[in-house]
């Protein structure tokens, strides 16, 4: 995966200036209320599965094991205590105490706002949100579920909240894995795996104390690492995944316009037009973008906006046809697609720069998920061919997909996400939007495969891909890559709780094995209408899917005419596209 471009001052598209502890003026990024919006939304979930948790194992689950054995493991801590341990575990719990996590919080966040030259606000909103956000979780997890503390002697004060969560250890998490994060991104050399490794032990630690001391059970503890660990797994994906923080570039000039423009294998600049989708590109982004180009020698480009009516194919043939030599998309996954189906075996480069809600593409390919660090990137990159799917089916043109294509539950959910839930929650509206066609029939199909005998096989869903990776980070077709010169099919097919269970647990690993050539449907014929795996994972250059019913199918995230058939065939290396070094 590309490393970032190191942090510039340059004011971000639709940035607000401020002023930060110094007094030096920095900017806030463009879609803060979206943003804090989604934070709310997924710590409102973290809450609710928190408090659900906490109900479960007081109610119905009170006498299963493990909280059965919990009281052992209490009893048999406080007969193992020495005046050593006892000491050492007041250290360790003191390092999660309320005051002890606000001190370090405050001293880190200012600190990081102070550095020299450029304030890390990023990196200090990440760390305080967390913590904060924990915190407030914990009060509401407290208030709503009464568990009485372990009945053994205990070595602090009892405070008057619930038992669980254990506060301590929440805090602890989130702050010291907040560093860690924080650590792991931006130290170089050999300390910094080290510091990261001994900020992550402090947590466990810590909860280690609190049962040590008497305070909580075992399931109080692992509450409070959860509670801390999905603060920050909410807030990182909101405030760091798409500023792509990593470690930063070794210090050196920065090139200039003509050197980066001469750069080997780049194209050389000339006529450049960049089609954007108004509804996600503001008139700050695109000057943002524009200074950009200008940057590297890309002088006076032109800006072409697509419509409902044409989403950017005609747009971008346009371009091509008066020249372009280099076209940049900004957009989702569905600009991007029109876009491609136009440029598909033109050999006109393109520069992907992320605007949607998905970005499926960008995301696959380790680009930065900040437009302009993402065309500053590409920039610096050098070509690169990717491959096309080319898809038809009754009632569907003739077109091509970059990422993804499918039939059944997936398009099920495009067509029912709500656009202005998708445009406040971003992509977990896809999430809430699935929620409620799980229980939607599965679908009976003929699949043939290149030159394989035809198959039977029923569905829930059936997806094709360029990419593996989908939204929340979940990867579906886990040997799919965009430059191999094949497609990948899942086949996804769970009964019963059992085996939706299996299924996930499939695609939590990223698949058990490689996906079979699609010569393997020989061996599978005589299964009849089910191969009874839930999840099956093929390869193929060619692929026939005929449905006994109309489904819902969809293309790169797009829904279009539900159908009872689908062709696609892979178009090796048809989409030329500028990616930084080290990209796919």
């Amino acid at each position: 995966m590309p490393t970032a471009a190191p942090e510039r001052p340059a004011e971000l598209p639709g940035e607000r200036p401020g002023t930060d502890p110094a007094g030096r003026s920095f900017t806030l990024p463009r879609g803060t209320g979206r943003t804090a919006a989604r934070i709310a939304a997924l710590t409102v979930c973290q809450g609710a599965l928190m408090v659900g948790f906490g109900l479960l194992i007081t109610g119905p689950a009170r006498g299963l094991w493990p909280m059965t054995a919990e009281d052992d493991v209490n009893e048999g801590l406080e007969h193992a205590r020495t005046g050593t341990l006892t000491t050492l575990s007041l250290f360790a719990s003191e390092a999660g105490n309320t005051l002890t996590v606000i001190a370090v919080t405050v001293l880190t966040c200012a600190g990081l706002l102070l550095i020299p030259r450029l304030p890390m606000w990023r990196q200090a909103s990440f760390l305080a949100v967390a913590v904060s956000l924990q915190s407030l979780v914990f009060l509401v997890i407290t208030e709503a579920v009464d568990r009485h503390r372990p009945e053994v002697h205990r070595l602090d004060a009892s405070p008057p909240t619930s038992s669980y969560t254990s506060g301590h250890t929440g805090a602890a998490t989130a702050l010291y894995g907040g560093l860690a994060v924080l650590a792991l991104s931006r130290l170089r050399g050999p300390w910094r795996r080290i510091v990261g490794a001994v900020l992550l032990v402090v947590p466990v630690l810590v909860a280690v104390a609190r049962l040590y001391r008497g305070m909580h059970h075992p399931t109080d503890v692992v509450g409070g690492l959860a509670n801390g660990s999905l603060s920050l797994l909410i807030v990182g994906r909101a405030l760091l995944t798409d500023a792509t923080v990593t470690a930063p570039a070794a210090a050196g000039p920065e090139p200039s316009p003509a050197s980066a423009a001469k750069r080997p294998g780049t194209p050389e600049p000339g006529r450049t037009v960049v089609v954007f989708n108004p509804t996600v590109t503001t008139e700050a982004d695109r000057e943002a973008l524009r200074q950009v180009l200008e940057d590297h020698a890309h002088h006076a480009p032109v800006f072409v906006e697509t419509t409902a009516e044409d989403p950017g194919t005609g747009q971008t043939a346009g371009a091509l046809e008066d020249g372009a030599q280099l076209v940049v998309v900004c957009g989702g996954d569905g600009t991007l697609r029109a876009a491609a189906d136009a440029l598909a075996g033109s050999g006109v480069p393109l520069v992907v720069v992320p605007c949607g809600t998905g970005n499926l593409l960008a995301r696959n390919l380790g680009l930065p998920l900040t437009p302009t660090d993402a065309l500053d990137a590409a920039l610096r990159g050098t070509p690169h061919r990717l491959d096309l799917g080319r898809i038809e089916g009754d009632d569907l043109p003739a077109t091509h997909f970059a990422a993804m294509s499918g039939a059944g539950l997936d398009a099920a959910i495009m067509e029912n996400t709500d656009d202005r839930t998708k445009s406040l929650l971003g992509w977990p509206a896809y999430v809430l939007a699935g929620i409620g066609t799980l229980r939607a029939p599965r679908m009976h199909l003929t699949i043939r495969l290149d030159d394989a005998p035809a198959v039977r096989r029923t569905a829930r869903m059936v997806l094709m891909g360029n990419v593996g990776t989908v939204q929340g980070g979940t990867t579906l077709l886990p040997a799919a890559r965009p430059d191999d010169a094949r497609l990948d099919l899942l086949i996804l097919d769970p009964r019963g709780v059992a085996g939706w269970t299996r299924a996930l647990a499939t695609l939590v690993r990223g698949g058990a094995k490689r996906p079979r050539p699609s010569a393997a449907g020989t061996t599978t014929a005589r299964d009849g209408d089910r191969s009874g795996a839930p999840v099956e994972f093929l390869t193929f250059r060619r692929a026939e899917l005929a449905f006994d019913t109309p489904q819902s199918r969809e293309l790169d995230g797009d829904p279009v005419a539900p159908g009872r058939r689908l062709t696609a065939e892979v178009r090796p290396g048809a989409l030329t596209v500028l990616l930084p070094a080290g990209g796919r």
